[in-house]
């Protein structure tokens, strides 16, 4: 199979060299596109397609953001500097010849905001349900596009993005992608990823926020009277969807599957941890006989960028280069490009 992808690629570049002056497009072109979502909810988002798709079909990779307010970017208000990690990968992409479909999650930036009403009927807008949906329609609009091979299509999901994405690829069965990418995504359920954090950030009061998690989990509510910092983490909406979320497992998940996956990393992740974090996906991956790339990078935070300092959160600058080399290569292998 090897000797046949060098032997094609080299077969195209003489029909390249032959054909002196012949158009092919470069750059990349930047699509707005509104498309709906589950529960009569609409998404808004970013169609990237590289210049070449005009005159040839290009793979597709749907990019599912991560958890809170986060934007079709990877942009989050609590963020105080502007991450744009999704945007970054829709570039990169581009540029390597791959189409990108981004989008604003329910309840945020361009996509449906739901109307004021009860706690209760907030609830029902946001449901773990319906953000594993809005994954699949995002992946048929971009099946909409005559510019994208159809048979070959990814996921990539960054941190809870990763969970919905996981979710979403087995809710699709046959349908679902060719290939997953799994970034800065936690292995163990998130419940524990939660009360560790907590943990880390809030010791004094860790007691109140595993009262809070294993309330969320018995009652599928968040009770009254959060304390303000816990406010973000816990909103009075979120109960159905949290309660929910807590119960995946995301590494039993990945093991019943035989979808290809390209695990990614930072080896200075400080929210989700290597290795104890994510030790459970990779053996999940090494339990499989599908196709499967684990990659740890080292001084490379949870938006995947190079750290400069132990106290560095990561969030500006670049997406880290051995990322970004990574991702484009396994891309190009699983999906053809």
């Amino acid at each position: 199979m090897i000797g046949r992808r060098v032997l094609l690629a080299g077969a195209a570049s003489v029909v390249a060299t032959a054909a002196h002056g012949q158009y092919f497009p470069r750059g990349l072109q930047v699509r707005e596109v509104r498309f709906p979502g589950a529960g009569d909810a609409t998404l808004a988002g970013t169609l990237v397609l590289p210049a070449i798709s005009e005159i040839q079909r290009v793979p597709g990779v749907v990019l599912v953001a991560g958890s809170g307010p986060t934007d079709r970017n990877g942009n989050n208000p609590l963020i105080p500097v502007r991450v744009d990690l999704l945007k970054k990968l829709a570039e990169i992409l581009g540029h390597a010849g791959i189409a990108t479909l981004r989008y604003d999650k329910r309840g945020i930036g361009g996509s449906t905001i739901p109307p004021r009403q009860s706690v209760s009927g907030l609830e029902r807008f946001f449901t773990w349900d319906h953000f594993v949906a809005d994954v699949q329609r995002a992946h048929a609009e971009l099946l909409r596009h005559d510019e994208i091979k159809p048979y070959a299509t990814a996921f990539l999901g960054h941190s809870e993005g990763g969970l919905l994405s996981l979710a979403a690829s087995v809710a699709m069965g046959k349908s679902r992608p060719y290939t997953l990418v799994l970034a800065s995504t936690p292995g163990r359920p998130l419940a524990d990823i939660v009360r560790d954090q907590i943990a880390r950030t809030l010791p004094q009061l860790s007691s109140t926020g595993d009262r809070i998690i294993d309330a969320i989990r018995e009652t599928g509510q968040v009770p009254g009277n959060v304390p303000a910092p816990f406010q973000p983490i816990f909103p009075s909406y979120a109960g159905a969807f949290l309660q929910a979320a807590f119960a995946f497992e995301p590494a039993k998940t990945l093991e019943r599957t035989d979808i290809p996956c390209l695990l990614l990393q930072g080896g200075a992740d400080t929210q989700v941890i290597p290795m104890g974090d994510i030790e459970p996906l990779i053996d999940a991956l090494r339990a499989r006989t599908a196709p499967a790339e684990i990659f740890i990078a080292p001084r490379v935070s949870h938006n995947l960028k190079t750290v400069s300092a132990p106290d560095d959160p990561g969030f500006a600058g670049p997406v880290a280069s051995s990322i970004e080399t990574k991702l484009v290569e396994w891309l190009h292998r699983s999906l053809g490009a």
